[in-house]
């Protein structure tokens, strides 16, 4: 297992570029993404994570949520198309979700899920129906509360996992791996590349620094946007970004490292201009297009 770690810098981006998509493009050929989550208690989640996808260049956008949710957001994200899902007492994504989700995977190349799920019984069961049914061609990001229930889906992260991308923050991989917080902090890049050889899918480990490790590449790590990124729905605009990159063609490695420096770049700027503390998640997003290459 190789644990060197190489830095996640302007070099290491202009060495690994991106799809470009020039003449000829349409909203397909752009990629489709498909975010799975929200609740009655977070619904505007999935707002932070769509945008992020569309800002990266994705051509088509679905966001399948709580029923109660769904108009809402489709009012908040004009440019996107949404699925109402069943909605338990709780506010969570209800049983009877298989059919209409199941239905609508296959039109995707990359899906997302997690962000503003609470429960993780229920992202676990949503989880493990994805991953019965994704196709040899789709990407899949884990993020927020469905991380935890990838301890008990293996046998079905197995056959995908070249295809997966993780994205926990200390305590959803103390969650994950029975580690204690602490644990996680004080030794991030073992672990990061423990748990990746370990399910064989990359995993973002996020933090102050950010390790992104894959079975197969040597460890990236970046040293941070700044402490303005240390924000509600900060991570949600990361999941998007990586979902967004995915749908448009690059591999999982790539889409994790150029998703996390956009993030943390786009960070670092949105600090200049609205000073390093204070500023929202909602504005992370609209500096990607700015720091993507033509």
């Amino acid at each position: 297992m190789n644990t060197t770690m190489v830095p996640l810098d302007s070099a290491w981006i202009a060495a690994n570029p991106v799809p470009v998509h020039g003449r000829g493009t349409t909203k397909n050929s752009r990629g489709r993404v498909l975010v799975i989550g929200g609740s009655r208690l977070v619904p505007g989640a999935l707002r932070l994570t769509g945008e992020a996808a569309l800002r990266l260049g994705a051509g088509k956008l679905q966001l399948a949520t709580v029923a109660s949710a769904a108009p809402l957001l489709g009012m908040l994200v004009p440019e996107a198309a949404t699925l109402s899902l069943p909605e338990d007492q709780t506010g969570e994504i209800g049983l009877g979700f298989e059919q209409i989700l199941v239905e609508a995977l296959r039109a995707f190349d990359s899906v997302v899920i997690g962000p503003g799920m609470v429960r993780s019984e229920i992202s676990g069961t949503i989880l493990s129906t994805i991953l019965q049914e994704l196709g040899e061609e789709q990407h899949l990001v884990i993020d927020a509360a469905a991380i935890s229930a990838m301890r008990h889906l293996r046998a079905y992260v197995t056959p995908h996992s070249q295809r997966i991308i993780m994205t926990p923050h200390h305590g959803e991989m103390a969650a994950l791996t029975g580690l204690s917080e602490s644990e996680v902090e004080s030794d991030a890049q073992q672990i990061a590349v423990q748990v990746s050889s370990d399910y064989g899918v990359t995993v973002v480990l996020k933090g102050s620094d950010t390790v992104v490790a894959s079975a197969t590449e040597k460890p990236l790590h970046y040293a941070g946007g700044g402490p303005g990124l240390a924000t509600a729905g900060s991570g949600d605009v990361l999941a998007g970004a990586i979902g967004g990159l995915l749908a448009r063609g690059a591999r999982p490695f790539l889409a994790s490292g150029w998703g996390v420096w956009l993030h943390g770049q786009s960070g670092r700027r949105v600090a200049t201009i609205n000073g390093p503390i204070g500023f929202l998640a909602r504005d992370i997003s609209s500096e990607f297009p700015r720091l993507l290459p033509q």
